[in-house]
């Protein structure tokens, strides 16, 4: 119906115009016409009266014609029409000494009147245009018709039914799931709390990275507990006008008291809980009012009560100090990334619609992907499925899911690169990455190495299988850090001991970016340097100084550089040791493009069984 109303003014213009047309083009057309088949002109109606031919001549002074009846013409013949000037002088001094009956009419002027008409339907035109435009605007979203509403919270408000996620679409956040499990038990049986005298929370801070699930468990504790669930972003409180905020929240909550018990779920609250006065002159004053009337709707004169406020942020550090206290947000539950039992979870849930191949393995994908989200683990099934389809299979194999982990973690791949020294010069930095990752003691076990170029400039990488429990707990050895460091400048390091100095490239900008960082992390925040047991913070802004002397940070850059410096030269030493290996490593793999881990460590074996062992 929508697009038939769109349509109809287009046909009331078309209509309006073709009447038009018809009422004023069709008589001039036919006057037209009528002159050129039964007229005279002016010339020769003067010779006719001077030649005694003429009978009769009515003059019509409203149209400017004259009528004439000829001698020798039939009587029931029409006259002739004759197209006059204003002033006729010659015409009339003519008529009286010819003695032509003359007769003078004043006949309405038709052409006048059809003109008017088409004016005034001209404008009626014009005026139901306008009408179906404001009432097209009058419908829109935010429209004139809805001026008057924008205090109205635009909250999304959805029954019971409707949220579809329960508990068991949620994977990979496990603890938090339990620690929610009250909440839902609160919603619904708050008799079994309340005849004891404790009080249901009012709200619930879900903190986390963006990706670990907090806006799907929201809507799982509404799916479980079958309560209406109203969502909103902290962002739709702000407005341009002050008190618009305010009002949101307060029709917010009237409309959560109406479907008590319900969940009121506001996302990025950051965006309006940040803390007051920290602007420049106090601060924005609508987000502030926003701030404040939420306050007092969550611990006012007024009860909530069967209404629970969860809000999800990744900033709590700016969030202000009364939103955070008891009586508020009761509880904080931290959304963390998921483990690797999280991630495997996670995978399942997501592989529900996949078709995979019986070789894929899950648990292989969930320890290739350490530090992914909930999010990133749907994005990286995603691609992997959408590769399948480029491909035409039928289902996933693991070389879609592993090229799709590279493509989500480092980029697209490009075309292979010709045969060249450029080609070669890639070969063995990347060979030097691989090789000190093999022959180091405390390094992550190698993954792959491969030349394939990818976007963003990479001609080539070294990937290693990063520890699950290390990466999960955060903590990390002297031993494998100084280790890491030394595998991080093996590419360097290759090109000067293969090229020379004279040769060295940019490609290790990043790598000494790295190493700068880490090194120094361990000189001034992990006390495993000569410096001692010391934390060393650094001045976050510009206007601020470090909270040492200028003596100290110079003995700071030159134990980074002593280290780095170290590193480099055990690099250097490891891979002219193993050079011959090396050697074999990059002619294999400037004809394979890349090597998997298992077939590297193959080759390595291999070597050593070969030769004899070197210290």
């Amino acid at each position: 119906m929508a697009a038939k109303d769109s349509v109809r003014p287009h046909r009331w213009l078309s209509a309006a115009v073709l009447s038009l047309a018809l009422a004023t083009g069709t008589p001039g057309l036919a006057q037209v016409r009528q002159a050129a088949d039964l007229g005279l002109s002016y010339t020769e109606l003067l010779q006719k009266i001077q030649q005694n031919q003429v009978a009769e001549i009515a003059i019509n002074r409203q149209q400017q014609t004259a009528r004439v009846r000829l001698k020798d013409r039939p009587p029931n013949e029409p006259p002739l029409e004759v197209q006059l000037f204003e002033q006729n002088p010659e015409l009339l001094r003519q008529i009286r000494q010819a003695k032509v009956k003359l007769t003078v009419v004043d006949q309405p002027n038709n052409q006048a009147v059809m003109g008017l008409l088409a004016n005034i339907l001209l404008g009626l035109v014009l005026l139901l245009l306008l009408i179906a435009l404001l009432r097209r605007l009058s419908n829109a979203p935010g429209g004139p018709g809805q001026a008057l509403s924008f205090g109205q919270s635009r909250a999304r408000f959805q029954v019971a039914a409707n949220t579809g996620v329960k508990f068991d679409d949620v994977a990979g956040i496990e603890e938090a799931k339990e620690e929610l499990q009250e909440v839902v038990t609160f919603l619904k049986y708050p008799d079994r709390f309340t005849a004891i005298g404790a009080r249901i929370p009012r709200g619930v801070l879900l903190v986390g990275p963006p990706g670990t699930g907090k806006t799907l468990l929201a809507k799982a504790i509404a799916g479980e507990a079958g309560v209406p669930f109203l969502s909103m972003s902290g962002s739709e409180f702000v407005e341009l006008f002050v008190g618009v905020g305010a009002s949101r929240v307060r029709d917010l909550f009237r409309k959560a008291k109406e479907q008590a018990p319900c969940i009121i779920f506001i996302d990025e609250i950051d965006a309006v809980g940040r803390q007051r006065g920290a602007g420049i002159g106090g601060g924005n004053d609508e987000r502030e009012q926003t701030l404040n009337q939420l306050l007092t709707e969550m611990d006012g004169f007024e009860g909530n009560t069967g209404v629970i406020v969860i809000a999800a942020t990744n900033r709590p550090d700016v969030l202000d100090g009364a939103l955070l206290r008891p009586g508020r947000f009761d509880r904080q539950v931290m959304v963390d990334l998921p483990t690797f039992q999280g991630r495997l979870g996670i995978l399942r849930v997501h592989a529900r619609d996949k078709k995979l191949a019986p070789e894929v393995s899950l648990e292989t994908v969930a320890r290739r992907t350490p530090g992914f989200s909930g999010a990133a683990l749907a994005n990286l099934l995603n691609e992997a499925a959408i590769l399948t389809a480029r491909r035409r299979k039928e289902a996933m194999t693991p070389l879609e899911v592993e090229d799709a982990i590279d493509r989500v973690t480092i980029g697209l791949t490009l075309n292979p690169l010709m045969d060249s020294k450029k080609k070669r010069l890639i070969a063995y930095h990347e060979i030097g990455h691989a090789l000190l990752i093999a022959l180091l003691p405390d390094t992550d076990p190698l993954n792959k190495v491969t030349i394939i170029p990818r976007s963003g400039g990479i001609g080539g990488f070294s990937q290693q299988v990063f520890n699950e429990e290390r990466v999960d707990s955060g903590l990390y050895t002297r031993s494998w850090m100084y280790h890491q460091i030394i595998a991080t400048l093996g590419g360097r390091a290759a090109e000067v001991e293969v090229f020379g100095e004279s040769e060295v490239t940019i490609g290790a900008s990043n790598d000494l970016q790295v190493i700068t960082e880490l090194a120094r992390e361990m000189v001034t925040r992990y006390g495993m340097s000569e410096l001692g047991l010391v934390s060393l913070e650094e001045a976050t802004e510009w206007w601020q100084r470090p909270n040492y002397s200028d003596e100290l940070a110079n003995k700071v850059d030159h134990l980074v550089r002593t280290m780095t410096q170290k590193a480099y030269q055990e690099a250097r030493r490891l891979l002219r040791t193993h050079r011959p290996l090396m050697d074999q490593l990059v002619e294999r793999l400037l004809e394979q493009e890349t090597i998997e881990g298992e077939e590297f460590y193959a080759l390595l074996r291999d070597y050593e069984n070969q030769t004899l062992p070197v210290g």
